[in-house]
């Protein structure tokens, strides 16, 4: 595919700086691309690095407008190198129609343009709406429905009655629908509690590998439209998550509890059951959330507390060894102040 500067600056709502009809073939980093491809710099910091890169343009910030090379200055250079990059990014792979080597169970119901690669296992009163791609080695367990143009990456267990939205991706090695974690201890062991529910995926929603879903206890475990969910992520039975919040590597979330939209919970996150995160709350990495937080706070720490005392602590936790030493002086040269005189003075 090839573009021309403007042609892109124009799908970009950007300003060009140099010549318009400078053909684009292609996108890459600043130390790898070529004379026909274009870059791009988010920070100011690598403005350095124009200078010796091969590349054909770059996408910039306004601050950085002043460069000597040819240009599309955009306020979010970020945002506008994801939009570039999709339009470059080749086509993908889909398996022509439905495959005589799929496994296909009784009342499938299929869109248009369906894709159903080999070694795919669909059970019985399936939905797959328009443009729906299943890749190898898939499970769709029965009553399952997929949206439309949602795409299915190989391996991955959607179990019983699970639904997904329009336009979710799921990658590989991810099972949605698995029992949640419920047992009652007894005298005689730990008795399993039935996980009758299901899991609910809305539209737009992205889902890393391997990751696990399960589905509620009774009821749904929902996950709200716009979620964008990184790899190795749990999310237990009946856990809501609220549209567009981000929810990065390993975070735990146990059973029940509510997030709000657009809330974040960093790397390593782990959220005890049965809370409530407000809107737009923001969790720091490798934080234990034990107590229920109000909308619109970022917090860290475990215990997770307000992130700027939790700021304050660890600006004194290297202190802290050295506060030691000087209170156990203090507390001795009190001490000595405060013993009787060996006699009484004398008169």
């Amino acid at each position: 595919m090839k573009r021309t500067l403007g042609e892109l600056a124009a799908l970009l709502q950007g300003e060009v700086k140099g010549p318009a009809d400078l053909p684009i073939e292609g996108i890459a980093a600043l130390e790898e691309a070529g004379p026909r491809e274009i870059s791009f710099v988010t920070q100011k910091r690598f403005a350095r690095l124009v200078s010796r890169s091969q590349a054909g343009a770059f996408i910039v910030a306004p601050e950085l407008a002043d460069l000597p090379r040819p240009l599309i200055i955009v306020p979010h250079p970020y945002l506008a190198y994801a939009r570039v990059a999709a339009l470059f990014a080749p086509a993908r792979r889909r398996w022509p129609g439905v495959s005589e080597q799929a496994c296909l169970g009784r009342e499938l119901t299929l869109g248009r343009d369906v894709s159903i690669a080999p070694l795919v296992f669909i059970g019985d009163r399936v939905r797959l709406d328009d443009g729906v791609t299943v890749m190898p080695g898939c499970y769709l367990g029965d009553e399952v429905h997929l949206g439309a143009g949602t795409l299915i990456y190989p391996n991955v267990t959607i179990l019983e009655r699970c639904r997904l939205g329009r336009n979710c991706i799921v990658h590989s090695g991810t099972v949605i629908g698995a029992d949640g974690f419920g047992f009652i201890p007894t005298p005689a062991g730990n008795e399993k509690i039935p996980q009758l529910g299901t899991v609910v995926i809305e539209d737009e929603v992205e889902i890393g590998a391997n990751c696990t879903i399960d589905r509620g206890a009774l009821g749904e475990t929902r996950v709200g439209r716009g979620v964008k969910i990184d790899n190795l992520v749990h999310l237990a039975h009946n856990v809501a998550v609220g549209e567009h919040s981000l929810l990065v590597a390993q975070v735990g979330v146990s059973g029940s509890t509510k997030l709000g939209q657009r809330v974040i919970l960093a790397g390593q996150v782990g959220v005890v059951g049965h809370l409530e995160l407000g809107d737009g709350v923001r969790v720091g990495a490798k934080s234990g959330v034990a107590h229920s937080v109000p909308a619109g706070q970022d917090v860290s720490g475990i215990p997770a507390f307000p992130q700027r005392q939790w700021l304050q602590s660890m600006a004194i936790l290297p202190k802290l060894s050295d506060l030691y030493r000087r209170l156990k002086r203090l507390e001795q040269q009190v001490a000595e102040l405060a013993a009787p005189p060996d006699k009484e003075p004398e008169s």
